[in-house]
């Protein structure tokens, strides 16, 4: 099977900042990849480095079986979803039409209509009349992933989509993206909280210092080892009905 992305060997600067160091990352149809690791450590560049938005210095990119300079704005959009971290938008649009534009391919009223459907799907069915300035950062958040949704590439890259989110609505919108890779899409997702994580992703991949430093289940990803060197906590993920769950303190 073809890989749906492939990060291999890229280095990324911002200004004289190194903030890619010889990453590299390999996601597969049909998985849910978590990206993990400290403040700063480089996961928003890796996902911006992967997806054209930050220059590279070395390394190559694949989307498919093509690499990532030879494909054009629009090629890239029918094989990619994003969902950056920033929430902010611009203009007061109504839900329904901000959600829509995540459908460029079709006409407007088939787009309309799958931005309902998507919005009803994330729990903002109520809001598709109502303008995104005018909602809660957790409303504008479920809008943005019913966007995300309306794409229907078979690449879906979220950057922190449950910050600030409640915990039903975290839940939520994992299950979304995990319902995503059960009907054949590869799935990549920032995340800060290591117990969801490891509940919800197939495979971990741990970011420090611009390099991909461990990669793997989620148990062996989050080892003992790699939180006390990674993450600075002397702790394991310990098994509960509802999953696995972080017990830690700092080192």
């Amino acid at each position: 099977m073809t890989a749906a992305w492939t990060i291999s060997g890229v280095k990324a600067r911002q200004g004289r900042k190194l903030v890619l160091d010889a990453a590299s990352l390999v996601v597969s149809p049909g998985e849910v990849v978590g990206v993990v690791g400290p403040n700063g450590a480089g996961k928003t560049s890796l996902l911006r480095a992967g997806l054209g938005l930050l220059p590279l210095a070395s390394g190559e990119v694949w989307l498919g079986d093509q690499r990532l300079e030879s494909l054009s704005a629009e090629a890239r959009a029918a094989l990619v979803g994003y969902l950056p971290q920033d929430r902010r938008v611009a203009w007061n649009l109504p839900a329904e039409m901000l959600a829509s534009l995540g459908a460029i391919d079709l006409p407007e009223a088939q787009a309309r209509a799958l931005a309902r459907e998507r919005l009803a799907r994330v729990g903002a069915a109520d809001l598709a009349a109502r303008g995104v300035l005018d909602m809660s950062g957790g409303e504008r958040a479920r809008v943005l992933l019913a966007r995300l949704l309306t794409t229907r590439a078979p690449l879906l890259v979220a950057d922190e989509p449950i910050a600030g989110l409640d915990p039903d609505a975290q839940l939520l919108t994992l299950d979304l993206l995990r319902a995503e890779a059960a009907a054949g899409a590869a799935v990549v997702v920032t995340l800060h909280d290591l117990s969801l994580a490891a509940r919800c992703c197939d495979r971990v991949a741990v970011i420090d210092g611009g390099r991909v430093v461990a990669e793997g289940a989620p148990g062996l990803a989050l080892s003992p080892e790699i939180l006390a060197r990674v993450f600075k906590l002397d702790g394991a993920l310990v098994e509960t009905p509802a999953g696995p769950v972080l017990a830690a303190r700092r080192l």
